[in-house]
């Protein structure tokens, strides 16, 4: 067993509607959706056009500027809209689905036989390579980089985030698959990262080929990012690969079954969910699939696509982000508060610090809504962000280095071990309610375009 990495600082947020360890659902898909905006940095090359029809694992979009990487369609059936935005800037491709479904065949194969190079041309041709994050800045992998290592997160502290146990109970043989496909693409090893709450409860801890770590705390201890900065942290030249439990299942079965298969379990979370529990989804499915979870009723309900703290906000006719599992309904806070801000014994609202009376109930679940309970304010310095981030870096600095657009500053400040979902708690908890984390991913663009 490897030594504990205890994380000191972070925080918890005791939200209500944990999805329960059962499949309600068997999602029958209708309309499916492909996104670009999935992807950061990605320069769309629609390959399609309405009419056209696909199977699972067709390609409907390329990158301009590694055409060799496909992204391909997670059912067959017929493109029935190509939905565009301002600037004709490519937001979706919607995909109407057979009612048999029908794959392409890639051919089983096992990854033993086959080198570096032929596994990456599997994982380019089937629309997998995708499924391989690169840090820093977390873009999509190039197929020519050389990581030093690749990283996988076995267990998620995010607010109700899926349960791996549960969620991946059926794909163990599929994740170790992935995990040998993986470690042929780096001499540095694939580190995998587990929970020291249930290390030895774990079906997980049992996968082979791999270099472990286990670590406590609270959030976001489960963030691989976070990890990543306690075993190798990344500095300026360096080239980390991440990826999640999700997409490694999905590596293996392309090779365990020839097929591109984007099934998930997926967990309907949060205090609007009525009978929060699992569906059995896949990435792109609509929202409108799991209706019933609302009551059937969506209005003031924000569906968010991932967790809370940086999942995004795809509304009621929106579509599951391809890297998520978790799906969050929460209420929209529309409400003004009179003199809210004078109100000490408020028993329904959590608070960080000592404001309200929620320490003196740590087991207390609280049904959170969008109310921000207040607005922007000066921009001060604090040490609140430090509190929450378990990582050796300068946050308040490293955002106002963003904001300047100071390069030196935001490479001397961490910007290269950092993505969104790092700084979510700093942005939780600014009492000058900064949206840290659209900051930063100014800053990662503007990296990205000045370092290219």
């Amino acid at each position: 067993m490897s030594n504990i990495i205890e994380l000191k600082r972070g925080l918890n947020i005791p939200i209500a509607g944990t999805a329960a360890q059962k499949v309600k659902k068997v999602v029958i898909p209708d309309v499916v959706a492909v996104k670009p905006t999935d992807f950061r940095g990605l320069i769309p090359r629609l390959l399609v056009r309405e009419g056209d029809t696909v199977l699972a694992g067709s390609p409907v979009f390329a990158d301009k500027l590694s055409p060799d990487i496909l992204f391909t369609s997670p059912v067959s059936g017929t493109v029935s809209e190509i939905v565009r935005g301002e600037k004709r800037k490519l937001l979706e491709i919607r995909i109407k689905a057979d009612k048999e479904q029908k794959s392409e065949d890639f051919g089983p194969e096992k990854v033993s036989s086959l080198d570096a190079e032929k596994i990456k041309e599997k994982l380019l041709k089937s629309g997998l390579w995708p499924a391989i994050v690169q840090r820093p800045y977390g873009i999509v992998a190039k197929p020519s980089d050389k990581p030093k290592a690749i990283f996988i997160s076995a267990f998620s502290t995010a607010p109700l985030a899926a349960n791996p146990e549960f969620a991946f109970r059926d794909e163990i043989e599929n994740i170790q698959t992935g995990i040998n496909a993986l470690s042929k693409l780096t001499k540095g090893g694939v580190h995998v990262s587990f929970s020291s709450a249930n290390y030895s409860g774990t079906p997980l801890h049992k996968l082979e080929n791999i270099t472990p770590h286990i670590f406590g705390g609270k959030h976001p201890a489960g963030n691989v990012g976070v990890q990543i900065s306690h075993i190798s942290p990344v500095v300026k030249g360096d080239i980390v690969w991440t990826v999640s439990l999700t997409m490694v299942a999905a590596i293996g079965k392309l090779f365990n079954t020839g097929k591109y298969d984007a099934g998930r379990l997926v967990a309907v979370t949060g205090p609007k969910a009525v009978d929060p529990s699992y569906v059995k989804g896949f990435a792109g499915m609509s929202m409108k699939d799991i209706a019933e979870f609302c009551g059937n009723s969506s209005e003031g309900t924000r569906f968010i696509s991932g967790d809370v703290l940086s999942g995004t906000n795809v509304g009621a006719d929106g579509f599951l982000g391809y890297y998520d599992n978790q799906v969050t309904l929460l209420k929209e806070g529309n409400e003004h508060e009179l003199f809210g801000w004078a109100k000490p014994f408020r028993t329904k609202q959590f608070s960080t610090s000592h404001t309200y009376f929620s320490w003196l109930t740590p087991k207390k679940e609280y049904d959170m809504d969008t109310n921000l309970h207040g607005g922007p304010r000066a921009f001060v310095m604090s040490d609140v962000y430090s509190k929450v981030l378990p990582m050796d870096i300068f946050p308040v600095y490293l955002i106002k280095a963003c904001m300047a657009g100071d390069i030196d500053k935001m490479e001397k400040f961490g910007i290269y071990e950092v993505i969104e979902e790092d700084l979510a708690l700093c942005e939780y908890v600014c009492p000058s309610k900064i949206e840290i984390q659209s900051i930063l991913s100014d800053g990662i663009s503007l990296m990205m375009k000045e370092m290219a």
